[in-house]
C-alpha cells in the first residue's frame, strides 16, 4: 500500500491528502475512519428549529434512501473545514451554513461493519462520526449523489417513516439531533 499524500497548500488541489479507492479500501479494513455529519436546519428569529433538511439519493441498485450531510475528514483538515466542505458539497455553495463558534458535536456516532454492536452500521467500515446540527440560511441546491433536499417539520423528520428510509441507523441520529436542540417535545 502506498503512503498517504501530505497536503501541499500551494498546489491549489484540495484533494492532495486524499486516498485512492484502493488505499481507502485497504485502510477501511484496518482502522476506524473519522467522519463529520450535519443535520441542516432552518430556524426562526428566536433560534427555534422550524424545518429539517434530509437528502434523497439513489444507491447503485436504484434504491431511494434518505441521508444526512456526511463525509470523511481529510488528513490535516480541521473539523470546521471538513464540515463546511461537506455542507457545500451536498447542499451547494449558496446554502450559507452557520457553523457553530465551537466545533463541539451534539453526538459521536460509532458505525460498525456488523449489526448488533451499535445502533449505527456501515457495512464498508468501522467509522466514528462527529455529528452537528447546522442552521442554513440560503438556497440549497443538492449536488454530488444527492437528488434533492426535502424540508420537513421536526416532528415529521423524527417519524418512524422517515427513519425507515434512512440507512445505518441515521434515523436515530436524526432524532438525537432534534432532541439536542429542543425540537422534540
Amino acid at each position: 500500500m502506498s503512503s498517504v499524500r501530505t497536503p501541499d497548500p500551494d498546489s491549489g488541489d484540495p484533494n492532495t491528502s486524499w486516498l485512492s479507492e484502493e488505499e481507502l479500501f485497504e485502510i477501511r479494513q484496518r482502522l476506524p475512519i473519522l467522519y463529520v455529519e450535519a443535520v441542516p436546519v432552518r430556524v426562526n428569529g428566536e433560534g427555534v428549529v422550524t424545518e429539517v433538511g434530509v437528502l434523497l439519493r439513489a444507491d447503485s441498485e436504484g434504491t431511494m434512501t434518505r441521508m444526512l450531510v456526511s463525509g470523511r475528514v481529510m488528513y490535516g483538515e480541521s473539523l470546521r473545514t471538513a464540515l463546511f466542505r461537506h455542507l457545500e458539497k451536498d447542499l451547494g455553495p449558496m446554502a450559507f451554513p452557520q457553523l457553530p463558534p465551537s466545533p463541539v458535536p451534539f453526538s459521536v456516532a460509532e458505525y460498525f461493519p456488523f449489526p448488533g454492536a451499535s445502533v449505527y452500521t456501515d457495512e464498508r467500515q468501522h467509522a466514528v462520526s462527529l455529528a452537528y446540527v447546522v442552521p442554513v440560511t440560503g438556497t440549497c441546491d443538492p449536488r454530488q449523489d444527492a437528488l434533492e433536499i426535502t424540508w420537513m417539520s421536526p416532528l415529521v423528520a423524527a417519524s418512524p417513516e422517515v427513519a425507515a428510509e434512512m440507512e445505518g441507523g441515521r434515523g436515530a441520529l436524526l432524532r438525537t439531533a432534534l432532541a439536542s436542540v429542543g425540537a422534540l417535545i
